[in-house]
């Protein structure tokens, strides 16, 4: 007898547009290709499925486990403070009043705030960060009737009904599957003109700020160069899509692999355009010539400063010439950029103000991102520096 497993993104913020609801994607090729066949794994995406929608399909699979994805808890505006999590906690309310299955929650926004959201939410399950594995290995140990509890990311309640988390990731998966939605593909094309793929996992740079070291792990993980462009293919010959977004944390961490799947590109005919995050260091004039030979068309750098004082206390491993230079190389490639900037972060005086408002006049054509204020997130070093000078609790949310 088959068993529905039905994945959720509850993600439905459009601002600036759409994001293809990417996490899924993955979770659902890696359990079909390793779980039993008795096993179908379907997906619903809020962005484009209203409520009544979901309930339709839940009472059409009856699913014997429901996993829910949380993207975001809010836009990241101080303007708008509109958090997401109600919304969420809505949606997985009504689900659950329409089936006995096992609920389990995960996602980047999960990641951050796991013991919160499972206590606001309270599903039977939530897993840390990369889910694949760990969402294996439950639902595994789940139909053979075996205790759960020793999973990595895992999230539940004990036997005195406290809420414990396994934090800790060891183990990663040696490579990563990718099934998109096809029904869906064209809705986000055309509402975005872009589309998101991931070559690479993990981020071992310590901006203090940061979360992806939480959502990720340190521990640089990579796709296959040739599955990647088999995607690619596949995506402009059967969609004529012809423009993606790398979505890896920063894509010029691991450089021979990237010189790779650049060159994978270039010889297997493809033409496309492609951007993604860079950091300002560790990158070369051959390295953008050959990156814009295979499309590379826009880049947006996580500089954050343009004072040497600045990028320090924001944990960064360039330097302002280590920005003017690369600028001037993505010139010399008519490659765009575009560099987002962190004003009135942690450090910032009015004098490391003025050097990042005069540096900035030594790039040319470039666009600046500039965003006022530091958001505090859990886990990240900031969060422990505004703790030591008693800015705020270590319960702090």
């Amino acid at each position: 007898m088959h068993k529905t497993i039905l994945l959720i993104s509850l993600n439905r913020h459009h601002v600036p547009y759409p994001v293809y609801p990417l996490g899924i994607s993955y979770l659902k090729a890696y359990l079909n290709k390793h779980l039993p066949e008795k096993y179908d794994i379907e997906i619903v995406d809020c962005n484009i499925s209203d409520d009544i929608l979901i309930e339709e399909k839940i009472r059409e699979l009856s699913p014997a486990y429901i996993g829910f994805s949380m993207r975001n808890v809010d836009g990241a505006n101080s303007l708008d403070r509109t958090n997401f999590i109600n919304e969420y906690a809505r949606i997985i309310k009504s689900v659950k009043e329409h089936t006995d299955a096992v609920t389990i929650i995960g996602g980047s926004a999960f990641s951050i705030y796991p013991k919160e959201l499972f206590e606001s939410i309270s599903p039977h399950y939530g897993i840390i960060g990369e889910g694949e594995l760990s969402l294996l290995k439950l639902v595994t140990k789940l139909e053979r009737g075996e205790t759960p509890y020793d999973i990595e990311g895992l999230v539940y309640r004990d036997s005195a009904g406290q809420c414990v988390c396994n934090m800790e990731h060891t183990s990663y998966i040696p490579d990563f599957e990718l099934e998109y939605e096809e029904s869906s593909l064209d809705y986000y094309w055309t509402n975005s003109g872009v589309l998101n793929i991931q070559t690479k996992r993990g981020c071992p740079y310590n901006c203090i700020y940061c979360t992806y070291p939480l959502i990720d792990g340190r521990k640089i993980r990579t796709f296959s160069p040739a599955s990647i462009v088999d995607k690619l293919m596949e995506l402009k010959q059967k969609h004529n899509i012809d423009y993606v977004f790398f979505t890896d944390s920063v894509f010029n961490i691991k450089n021979e692999y990237n010189i790779e799947l650049a060159k994978e590109i270039i010889d297997r005919g493809l033409k496309i355009r492609w951007g993604g995050y860079f950091s300002p260091s560790n990158l070369t004039d051959s390295m953008l010539e050959l990156f814009a030979k295979s499309g590379l068309t826009h880049i947006e750098f996580g500089t954050e400063s343009l004072s040497n004082a600045q990028l320090k206390n924001y944990g960064k491993n360039f330097t302002v010439d280590d920005v003017v230079k690369v600028s001037q190389l993505c010139l010399k490639h008519n490659i765009y950029y575009a560099h987002f900037l962190i004003l009135g972060g942690y450090g910032e005086t009015w004098q490391t103000i003025e050097e990042t408002m005069a540096n900035s006049r030594k790039l040319g054509y470039t666009v600046f991102f500039p965003y006022y204020g530091m958001r505090i997130y859990k886990g990240t070093k900031l969060q422990q520096i505004a703790i030591d000078k008693g800015l705020i609790s270590k319960n702090d949310d």
